[in-house]
């Protein structure tokens, strides 16, 4: 891994339980302050070989970016389950739950 992949996925990893992060604020944690699609990459690639919390990560408006049938309700349900509110059309209260990265609950 790259040094920039391993600053991303130390940001993501410090998304606790229960909270949520912007693509946007991970990159900025990692130090790209235009990074979000770089999130998103390393997201898509590393997840599953390396447990990363992905249902934790969503835009910064506080929309889930999973469409419908494509993982929305995936990523809805986790979020519920430790306790993120998500509203009927995918949205998470970033005043309540949201936090940025690299700077705890």
């Amino acid at each position: 891994m790259t040094e920039t992949t391993i600053r991303i996925v130390e940001a993501l990893r410090a998304v606790p339980r229960g909270k949520v992060s912007s693509y946007r604020d991970i990159a900025r944690a990692a130090g790209l302050p235009n990074g979000a699609r770089q999130t998103a990459r390393v997201l898509h690639a590393l997840t599953e070989k390396l447990s990363l919390p992905w249902h934790r990560i969503i835009r910064a408006d506080g929309s889930l970016a999973l469409p419908p049938c494509h993982g929305r309700e995936e990523q809805t349900a986790l979020l519920r389950g430790e306790g993120v509110e998500v509203d009927e059309r995918g949205r998470v209260d970033m005043n309540r739950y949201g936090i940025t990265a690299g700077c705890g609950a």
